[in-house]
């Protein structure tokens, strides 16, 4: 027996990993998106912490040997898989929407442009989803491998999260890219094809992970 089919069945999943299986600080790391409101600060670093927050999951819960309690109840594997997927995609998306209210809310109090790297424009929201789509990707597949070893799924996860962040702070500083850096309404207009792709890349590149996750965790014997 299964959980419910459907959205009911998907929630409950999820709501089982927020309640039982997301360490605190994850929650916390949720909230980091008010960054946005610092002056010069490396904006790039609010992703990493939507990447640390699920390897703190992953790691809580196999230290509270959550995959064995999952084990016993009336879920598949597949289903498991899925529902940690769903917490990934649950913070980083809180993490990023949360975010808004504070951009806009710097441009109204016309804080100076970040003088550290890129600032908050629509071009950094695509860069965002393109990193957490990389990241997820390589970690949640790496993971569920042997549904064990967080530490080194974290680190080779990492390898293009950092790459990608420093990426992200540089374009402020390239002349011929400074329309990334812009909140004039021509150059927002310009950066919705790189906000374009990475939505539409963390909506490719998550159901791709969950599928391989869980193609691999159904091999491992618990």
């Amino acid at each position: 027996c299964c959980v419910q089919k459907g959205v009911n069945g998907t929630m409950t999943l999820l709501y089982k990993e927020i309640r039982l299986a997301a360490h605190p600080t994850s929650i916390v790391f949720a909230f980091l998106g008010c960054l946005v409101l610092v002056p010069a600060y490396p904006y790039s670093v609010i992703f990493m912490f939507g990447c640390f927050a699920p390897y703190l999951t992953f790691l809580n819960a196999r230290e509270t040997n959550d995959v064995w309690y999952t084990a016993v109840l009336p879920v598949t594997k597949r289903e498991s898989v899925l529902g940690k997927c769903l917490f990934v995609v649950f913070i980083q998306m809180f993490q990023l929407f949360f975010s808004i209210p504070f951009t806009l809310l710097r441009n109204t109090l016309n804080i100076a442009n970040n003088p550290v790297g890129l600032d908050a424009t629509a071009a950094w929201y695509g860069l965002g989803f393109i990193l957490y789509a990389i990241f997820d990707l390589v970690f949640l597949t790496t993971y569920y491998k042997d549904g064990y070893k967080v530490g080194k799924s974290l680190i080779l996860a990492a390898i293009p999260m950092v790459l990608l962040m420093a990426a992200t702070e540089a374009t402020a500083h390239i002349p011929s890219l400074a329309w990334m850096d812009s909140y004039k309404p021509k150059h927002l207009l310009m950066q919705l094809p790189i906000l374009i792709a990475g939505i539409v890349c963390y909506g490719a590149f998550l159901p791709l992970a969950y599928r391989i996750s869980a193609k691999r965790f159904e091999k491992v014997d618990l």
